[in-house]
């Protein structure tokens, strides 16, 4: 049976969401295509419909969770004055929320120590979305004024993702939660968004 570009969109997008679940919760180099599949409801035959290797779907996942966590970052933002939509999207990054959805979470926080051991391209493409959502960030800065917004974006994403990381790993949960709420308050204040919170 034949099926049309659109169906077979859908169907790369339904393995493209269970690769990014299973590479951020597992890693990419645990993640094994079989699984993938079966997660997506396929079988381990209609892989090569969509893909030519694991490598090529760990770099499709990659680029598809910066499309969604491009998403989140519009819906946190959008229609807010930049210093809402600032503090708006800290507390959705530092929320115990986002840290307990490891699944379906930040790629960054996710992937970086990942990085090192993954194809030439799929570190291009976690480059290229880790410099769109800090480039996203440098505007709401810049409309705020900020002669030095790309330089406080670029610290601004460090900042979350070592919290969100250092959160995840605190076995303490009063600690981890401390660890979020520290770096949210620290990060607003030196952000000038004390206000908006």
């Amino acid at each position: 049976m034949r099926y049309d570009s659109e169906h077979k969109q859908q169907t790369r997008i339904r393995v493209l969401d269970a690769a990014a679940t299973a590479i951020r919760t597992v890693g990419p180099d645990r993640v094994g295509v079989a699984g993938v599949m079966a997660e997506a409801g396929l079988t381990h035959g209609g892989f090569y419909a969509h893909f030519a290797s694991k490598d090529d779907l760990v770099t499709a996942a990659i680029a598809h969770m910066f499309d969604q966590a491009g998403e989140r970052l519009r819906l946190e933002t959008e229609g807010r004055e930049p210093d809402e939509a600032l503090a708006s999207y800290i507390d959705f990054y530092l929320s115990r929320k986002h840290r307990d959805a490891r699944g379906s979470g930040c790629p960054m926080a996710a992937l970086a120590s990942d990085l090192p051991r993954l194809t030439d391209e799929a570190r291009s493409i976690f480059s290229v979305g880790a410099r769109r959502h800090g480039d996203t960030l440098a505007g709401k800065l810049a409309e705020l004024g900020r002669a030095d917004a790309d330089a406080q974006a670029r610290s601004a994403v460090a900042e979350l993702i070592g919290a969100l990381s250092l959160a995840r790993v605190e076995k303490d949960a009063k600690r981890s939660d401390a660890i979020l709420e520290t770096s949210k308050r620290s990060l607003k204040r030196r952000l000038g968004l004390d206000a908006a919170a």
